[in-house]
């Protein structure tokens, strides 16, 4: 089940953004884990009241919650993507509260969000050897892979990923995703590979893309595809159908004798590409049956059947 973020903030879901916020600076200085030691309930609360923040605060977010449901949405965006532009500390900061450490912060943070701790990848260190060459030489780039949710994929954002540095510790560095991204998808950051031994420039940081499949949504180029189920009834007779999409649900026509398997075209309603385009969206229709039909409905297939449906 989804999280009813309007509930967990104590809000109607007219609620102005005013009163969002208001309800969230309240809960957040009565539950921050400085002001309850050890009371994993009120850590549990915590992180449950920045995560429905970080999306009824933000209006697109919140749009695309109020579109696809708290079922719906949880489906479709990965915490990294809810937490992508959140800035906690300013946020925080603005309440006299620090970020703090510890468990709960690691779980928030490092997830999109500004003022987190990034995350810490393995690092595959590669290009001009390490001894000998001349001077001026380059330093050695580095390679990662980068996972990152498929919304994030489509509508670009910003990450800090961590690269080990010479004094042994982490180096941040923000990584920016362009709209549209696909798995394979090679990024180039200037200058954030390692450090030349010998006084010339840094290398380069490479990242390969991985995209998190989605459960609605398949990608095909700049094309989405994706299965919409409809009643036997609408397939007959005509009518419409909901058809999900990256802004919400559409209503579409369905013309009777319309055959299962058909795949209806949503022009432009597809993912962004790089070069500027716009993909579509296909929707496959796909028969709905009864899993469970009542003593009526089972008497009108019986009709059909001697009709020879």
């Amino acid at each position: 089940m989804g999280k009813d973020y309007y509930a967990i903030l104590g809000v109607d879901r007219k609620a102005s953004a005013d009163d969002i916020k208001k309800a969230y600076h309240k809960l957040a200085l009565k539950l921050h884990p400085d002001r309850n030691p050890g009371d994993k309930a009120a850590e549990e609360r915590f992180k449950d009241v920045n995560e429905a923040y970080a999306v009824l605060s933000n209006d697109q977010k919140r749009k695309q919650y109020d579109s696809f449901g708290a079922e719906g949405f949880g489906k479709r965006f990965s915490q990294e993507e809810i937490f992508e532009d959140f800035d906690f500390q300013s946020i925080l900061q603005d309440l006299g509260l620090h970020l703090g450490g510890g468990g709960i912060f690691d779980s928030l943070f490092g997830r999109g969000a500004k003022g987190g701790r990034g995350q810490k990848v393995h690092v595959d260190w590669r290009g001009a050897p390490r001894g000998g060459g001349h001077a001026g030489m380059k330093g050695q780039d580095a390679t990662l892979e980068l996972r990152i949710g498929f919304y994030e994929s489509i509508h670009g954002g910003e990450r800090v990923v961590s690269l080990p540095s010479a004094s042994g510790g982490w180096d941040k560095v923000s990584v920016k995703i362009p709209p549209g991204v696909t798995t394979g998808k090679k990024l180039r950051v200037r200058g954030k590979g390692q450090a030349s031994p010998l006084g010339g420039e840094p290398g380069d940081l490479y990242l390969t893309i991985l995209v998190e499949p989605d459960p609605v949504f398949t990608r095909d180029g700049d094309n989405l595809h994706c299965e919409v189920k409809v009643p036997l009834s609408v397939f007959v007779l005509g009518g419409s159908v909901e058809v999900p999409s990256l802004s919400g649900p559409k209503q579409v026509k369905v013309k009777a004798g319309t055959q299962p398997g058909t795949q209806l075209r949503l022009k432009r309603l597809g993912a962004p590409g790089t070069h500027g385009t716009i993909g579509d969206l296909y929707a496959r229709l796909m028969p709905q049956f009864p899993e469970a039909p009542s003593a009526r409905v089972h008497a009108l297939f019986e009709d059909l059947a001697k009709e020879g449906w």
